[in-house]
């Protein structure tokens, strides 16, 4: 997505109504400028200054794995200490969520229905370069996990997956509302 967003793809991104973004911006609460008598409001200017207002709330956590049993594991632990989550199946369902949502964890399998677990390690990466992600896999030595190991560091979790683990990897990443509840 561009740095520039029409009112229209404001309101869509901020999931508000068309006059609420109109009425926002000629009152300055949203970081717009006009260019050709049309407004533009940044996108990087609402991911800081808007989105990222409520970091007070609940820390977000995006999972993506197409196993059931796991994800109903996931559901449970992260509702237990108090997450807002987001549990998808698939690449494409990971990639619309990214592009309209900020998270503060990411839980991400490598093998998924529709295809290889990279794009979404690569957007996460673009979209959210201080976003952790944890990868979450069977396959330890698989080439994917190579490839994304080339990348940069990162926290790999080995399949099956136990609920110690994961309050392990949540406290270890500093989420303190999580380590009380967890604990």
């Amino acid at each position: 997505m561009h740095n520039l967003l029409t009112v229209k793809e404001t309101a869509k991104y901020l999931r508000i109504p068309l006059p609420t973004v109109y009425y926002l911006v000629q009152r300055g609460q949203l970081p717009a400028i006009q260019i050709g008598g049309r407004w533009r409001i940044k996108k990087s200017s609402l991911d800081k200054d808007i989105l990222k207002e409520d970091k007070s709330g609940q820390p977000t956590v995006l999972v993506v794995d197409d196993d059931e049993s796991l994800q109903n594991l996931f559901k449970l632990f992260l509702k237990k200490i108090g997450f807002s989550r987001v549990v998808v199946g698939t690449v494409k369902e990971a990639l619309a969520v990214i592009e309209k949502q900020k998270f503060d964890l990411v839980f991400l399998d490598l093998k998924l229905p529709d295809g290889p677990a990279d794009e979404i390690y690569d957007m996460m990466k673009d979209e959210q370069p201080e976003c952790p992600i944890i990868i979450i896999t069977g396959y330890p030595d698989s080439d994917m996990l190579n490839r994304i190991l080339a990348k940069g560091p990162i926290t790999v979790l080995k399949k099956p997956l136990k609920i110690d683990q994961l309050k392990d990897t949540v406290r270890i990443l500093g989420h303190k509302e999580a380590v009380k509840l967890a604990a």
